[in-house]
C-alpha cells in the first residue's frame, strides 16, 4: 500500500484578499469632466484594525500604472498591513498640484471607509517611487493628512531636468514653487529615502537634499543608498531592501 508524505505546516503569513479597481474619487481632466480614480487593494484577512500604507506609483507624470512594484506590496500585505496601490492624474490631461490631491483624496477615502476595509485611521502611511516619490513627499512634508510617516524611493525633486525627458510642459507653472524642501517643517511626517548610486534618471543627490532638509528641522529621517542600483531596476524587489521599508514603517507604529 501507498503512503502518502506529511507535510507540517506553520503559519506564517496571513490569508491576503485583492479587492482591484475600488474609485475612491471622481475627478476632473483637461479631457473630460468626471475621470475615476482607482485604487487596488490588498487586504490581510486578520480580525483588527490594521495599519494602512497608500503606495503611489512612478510615471514620469505621464502615467500612473498602479499595477507596478507587487512585490513591496504583497510583501507588505504579509506583514499585516493594508496596502492602497493608487493611480492619479497626470500630464498632459491635467496640472500640479492635482495629482498631490490625488493621494490626500485616497488617504480621506480609506479613512471614511475604515470599516469596510479594515482600516486603523490612526496609522495611515504612504509610499511612493520616482514621480510617486515626489507627490509622496509633498504629502508629507505639508502632512495636512496627518500621516504617521512616508518612504521616497528615488523621488524627483529637479523638475526642469525631469521635463527634458518628459513632456511636462503646462503641467507645472513655476518650478520653484513646487519643491518640497519649500514645505518642510517641524511638522512634517518622518521620513525613509531610498536611492540607487547607478540611477541614470534622477541623481541621488536629489533625495540627499530632502534629507538634509528634513533633519535640519528636527524631522525624524533616514536614508539609504543601494549601491549599483538604477532607477526602479530589480535591486527594489529584493528581501534586504524591503526589509528596511517594512521595519522603518513598523517603527512608526
Amino acid at each position: 500500500m501507498f503512503e502518502s508524505k506529511i507535510l507540517n505546516v506553520t503559519i506564517r503569513k496571513p490569508k491576503i484578499h485583492f479587492i482591484p479597481d475600488v474609485v475612491y474619487a471622481q475627478v476632473p481632466t483637461f479631457e473630460k469632466p468626471n475621470q475615476l480614480l482607482q485604487m487596488d487593494l490588498l487586504i490581510p484577512q486578520i480580525e483588527k484594525k490594521l495599519p494602512t500604507v497608500i503606495f503611489v506609483t512612478g510615471g514620469g507624470f505621464i502615467s500612473s500604472n498602479r499595477a507596478r512594484m507587487p512585490q513591496l506590496r504583497m510583501y507588505l500585505a504579509e506583514r499585516n498591513f493594508v496596502v492602497a496601490s493608487i493611480n492619479y492624474r497626470t500630464a498632459p490631461n491635467s496640472k500640479f498640484p492635482q495629482p498631490v490631491e490625488d493621494v490626500k483624496s485616497a488617504i480621506r477615502f480609506l479613512k471614511v471607509n475604515a470599516f469596510r476595509f479594515n482600516v486603523d485611521t490612526e496609522k495611515i502611511f504612504v509610499i511612493g517611487d520616482s514621480a510617486g516619490g515626489f507627490l509622496t513627499a509633498f504629502v508629507a512634508v505639508t502632512n495636512e493628512e496627518k500621516i504617521l510617516a512616508a518612504v521616497d524611493l528615488y523621488g524627483v525633486l529637479d523638475l526642469k531636468a525631469i521635463a527634458k525627458i518628459f513632456p511636462l510642459e503646462g503641467f507645472f507653472d513655476a518650478t520653484e514653487e513646487v519643491d518640497p524642501i519649500k514645505y518642510v517643517t517641524k511638522n512634517s511626517a518622518p521620513m525613509l529615502l531610498m536611492h540607487g548610486t547607478a540611477d541614470n534618471i534622477v541623481s541621488p543627490a536629489q533625495t540627499d537634499l530632502l534629507f538634509q532638509a528634513l533633519k535640519s528641522h528636527g524631522v525624524k529621517a533616514e536614508r539609504y543608498l543601494i549601491p549599483n542600483a538604477n532607477h526602479a531596476d530589480e535591486y527594489w524587489q529584493q528581501p534586504e531592501v524591503l526589509n528596511v521599508i517594512a521595519e522603518f514603517l513598523e517603527a512608526h507604529l
